[in-house]
């Protein structure tokens, strides 16, 4: 996520290099939609497929097609960075591999959120989102900076940035990423794909061009084009919605938004993305165009200036999102987003408060802020929806939320621009007309200048070009040299779009200021506050706490639903019966013990979400079972035999699904007790094996040496093995019961250990080490290492002689004290000579 971010904002830094490397000028008319499409490319391409890249994730595997996404994303950085010719061809090559590239992005975008989901618990999915989302917003403004240092040492090194990182993690990902979701069984909503990418395109399409200048408007928004992409694309979005309706496995999953935390956190997160989407942009052209210059910058340096000045905000976020997404995993979502987007809304009035030449302590102040609530929102809002979906529509429901976020991405960006736009044209004519006459230059060029389309004045400040050395062209050629220093230099052009370019902003920041507080009241009817850390016991721990209290295969089984269910409910109720229903959802699958057999006349019990019985059956003799007729939601499928622990697995069910729960029944019994030596506790490893040999179980016993192990069969005759570093271990046979209490006693074991060394203090590698015992026999022998270092271990208490054998020997006595360290260095004075005969 972050090298995709990275890459998205990258270029924006980089348009000056990347026009001038390639010999073509931006600003000149034909050009303008070649600076679109590189900036907006990208965005556009990920809205359009993120939702199918999700769904090809849930029917196929999301980690697959994340890792395809990696792939591709690293190859079309390849070939964008060996762009080898220029000029119109070289801006379409570029914009070719920029689309690749932004399929690749959507392939990692519509899985990512979906990867974390499934291998986070709940209640630790905020902060996995929190740190997922400070990636992409660390990459987003890492990009401006890192863009800004390369490209004017050579363009084509920005697109190497993500080579080798892609190329390691392509690797990676193949070797270490697996799915830990369900994978659903469904057929390519062909129909949905085609209608809805037509239509988004042609509505994005025409946001795009709206914002080019038409005939005598500054906007193209008049444009018999734009107006045919706009409605016509809204026309096929109608299409696709009642296509959606009738499909058998639609793209987008309608039945979804039936969800209130699922329609209300896109909601708050389509305002969230519409109010600051726009917001990178202006704040470069407010940097670039006005602020850097007005304090001596050249235009040359603004764009990597702005970047670093924009790093509070940055800052902002990555202190927020994690903490944030930590925090509303235990409190819940809905007053971090709610009040994140306040925060945040109170920072857009802010930016219209200060003036535009403002002091930059100020201006860094509400930059931070506005990273703090932008950081509040985002990981707990993704946290809340995703927590909403069902397991198998994580991929499709993560494509929609991000489809919205970058399809509002480029809406933000047109309105922000059509706004901005807006409230420079009343005023910025006459002030360039004005200027430009004061300091000389005839009133006929002068007039010619003014009228030029805004969006072109606007595009050079975006650029960190000089505008007016951009649009003056000949009109300075005839002024003095004075006039002409004074117009093209740092002073003129800042302070003449000073006034006009604060009635734009107010507007854009004031339309910010309100699509942020209607996302905060959408955020208040998202869902309230779950349960603390402390509530959170897993299905199987309550199980087996009621199970002795219901009687393992009684006709009452209690059930604990965990708050990683889908609707956040945590209930214990009893069992009712349901009628049986014939359509709907299917969960079928296997029920067997340890042994691998099936463990026939086992109960099965499918409760919902309120605890309610939604279904039974009884596993055959085949050892399988089946239960149909389930609604869409999330269910608790419990198995339960008589003499064995019940097991219990979350599912979530859409339409006709069929779903496969295989159940392993161990025995009820437990197994407790102690492990030490003469003196203390220890914390012993303890292995369970049968008669034949076979290992049942294995456990740690705590630092007070206490151990339980469960998942035994009751009246089973077993072998407890307990071991320990330093002691000898030991076995004890049991029959394991409710009341089955060992004390397990450990004898230690001596060792000896020390250095052999030459008279000089040499270490002696490979000297032969031997410990003699009281009977005269040879007790043990090791050897020397590369430091001259022996260890002996296994000695009982005795008194022992070290002999060491490479040079003339040497023999010294030692007393071993088992439990404590022994250590005996030995020298040896000379070699012994070796002779003939």
């Amino acid at each position: 996520m972050l090298i995709a971010t990275i890459n998205s904002s990258i270029v924006l830094i980089a348009l000056p290099d990347i026009f001038k490397g390639i010999n073509l000028n931006p600003l000149e008319p034909q050009n303008t939609s070649y600076l679109l499409w590189m900036m907006m490319g990208f965005l556009v391409v990920t809205a359009v497929l993120v939702v199918s890249f999700g769904r090809l994730g849930d029917m196929y595997g999301r980690a697959r097609m994340y890792n395809m996404g990696f792939a591709v994303f690293t190859i079309s950085s390849i070939f964008l960075a060996i762009t080898w010719f220029d000029g119109s061809e070289a801006a379409i090559w570029l914009i070719f591999w920029r689309v690749i590239q932004g399929i690749g992005g959507a392939f990692l975008m519509a899985n990512s959120s979906a990867i974390l989901t499934d291998a986070f618990p709940a209640d630790q999915r905020g902060l996995a989102m929190g740190i997922n989302g400070v990636a992409a917003i660390a990459g987003s403004f890492l990009g401006l900076l890192i863009g800004g240092v390369l490209a004017p040492i050579q363009w084509h090194y920005i697109f190497l940035v993500s080579v080798p990182f892609g190329v390691v993690g392509t690797i990676w990902a193949y070797l270490k990423l697996r799915d830990t979701g369900e994978r659903r069984k469904a057929k390519m909503d062909w129909w949905g794909n085609l209608t809805f990418a037509v239509g988004l395109i042609a509505v994005l399409v025409g946001i795009t061009y709206g914002i080019q200048p038409y005939g005598s408007s500054d906007m193209g928004w008049t444009n018999p084009w734009v107006l045919a992409a706009l409605i016509g694309g809204l026309f096929v979005l109608v299409v696709f919605v009642f296509i959606e309706m009738k499909v058998e496995s639609p793209l987008f999953e309608l039945s979804l938004f039936r969800n209130r935390s699922f329609t209300f956190g896109n909601i708050a997160n389509l305002m969230a993305s519409i109010g600051r989407g726009g917001l990178q942009f202006i704040l470069i052209i407010w940097l670039q165009g006005i602020w850097l210059p007005q304090h001596g910058y050249d235009y040359s340096q603004t764009p990597l200036w702005a970047g670093i000045y924009m790093v509070p905000m940055t800052i902002g976020f990555l202190v927020s999102a994690p903490v944030s997404g930590a925090l509303s995993d235990k409190l819940g979502t809905k007053w971090f987003t709610t009040i994140g987007l306040l925060i945040t809304a109170g920072t857009f009035a802010g930016l219209i408060a200060i003036p535009v030449d403002f002091t930059y302590w100020v201006f860094a102040v509400i930059l931070l802020i506005n990273g703090i609530g932008m950081g509040l929102f985002a990981s707990p809002n993704r946290a809340e929806v995703m927590n909403s979906l069902p397991v198998t529509s994580r991929g499709s429901g993560a494509g929609m939320m991000t489809t919205f976020q970058n399809a509002a991405m480029v809406l933000s960006i047109g309105l922000f621009f059509s706004l901005m736009i807006a409230g420079l044209s009343s005023t910025l004519p006459t002030a360039m007309y004005d200027g430009l006459t004061a300091n000389g230059m005839p009133g006929g060029a002068a007039q010619a200048i003014a009228g030029l389309p805004t969006v072109g004045i606007l595009f050079a400040a975006f650029l960190g070009y000089n505008p007016i050395q951009q649009v003056g062209g000949q009109a300075l050629d005839g002024l003095p040299q004075a006039s002409v220093d004074h117009l093209t230099g740092l002073d003129f052009f800042p302070h003449l779009i000073s006034d006009p370019f604060s009635d734009g902003l107010t507007a854009a920041f004031t339309f910010a200021l309100i699509c942020c507080i209607l996302g905060a009241a959408a955020s208040l009817f998202t869902g309230g506050r779950r349960p603390l850390a402390a509530d959170h016991e897993t299905v199987g721990a309550e199980i087996a706490a009621v199970a002795g209290d219901a009687g393992v295969g009684s006709p009452l089984s209690l059930v604990a639903e965990t708050p990683s269910s889908s609707f956040g409910s945590r209930t214990v109720a009893a069992a009712t019966t349901a009628p049986a229903r014939t359509v709907g959802a299917t969960v079928s699958g296997s029920v067997t013990g340890s042994d691998g057999a099936p463990i026939v006349g086992a109960a099965i019990t499918v409760t919902d979400s309120e605890g309610r019985q939604a279904g039974s059956a009884t596993v055959g003799d085949d050892g399988r079972y089946r239960v149909r007729g389930l609604d869409n939601g999330a269910y608790t499928v419990i198995a339960t035999a008589p003499g064995r622990g019940p097991k219990a697995i979350g599912v979530s069910t859409v339409g006709d699904v069929g779903l496969q729960r295989d159940f392993r029944l161990t025995g009820a019994a437990v197994l407790a007790g102690r492990v030490r030596d003469a003196q203390r506790p220890l914390p012993a490893r303890l292995v369970v094996t049968d008669q034949t040999g076979n290992v049942l179980a294995t456990a740690q016993a705590g630092s007070d040496g206490t151990f339980a192990i469960a998942e035994l069969n009751d009246g089973d005759t077993v072998a407890v093995t307990a071991s320990a570093p330093g002691y000898q271990a030991a076995s004890e046979l049991v029959t394991a019961g409710d009341s089955t209490a060992i004390d397990i006693v450990l004898d230690a074991i001596g060792g000896v250990q020390g250095y052999v060394r030459a008279a000089d203090g040499t270490p002696l590698i490979g000297a032969t080490v031997s410990a003699i015992g009281s009977d005269q026999t040879v007790v043990a022998t090791v050897r020397s290492d590369a430091d001259g270092r022996y260890r002996i271990e296994g000695l009982t208490d005795d008194r022992f002689t070290i002999v060491a054998g490479m040079y003339e020997p040497r023999a010294v006595q030692t007393t071993v004290s088992a439990g404590s360290d022994n250590v005996v260095d030995i020298s040896l004075d000379t070699e012994i000579e070796t002779r003939q005969g």
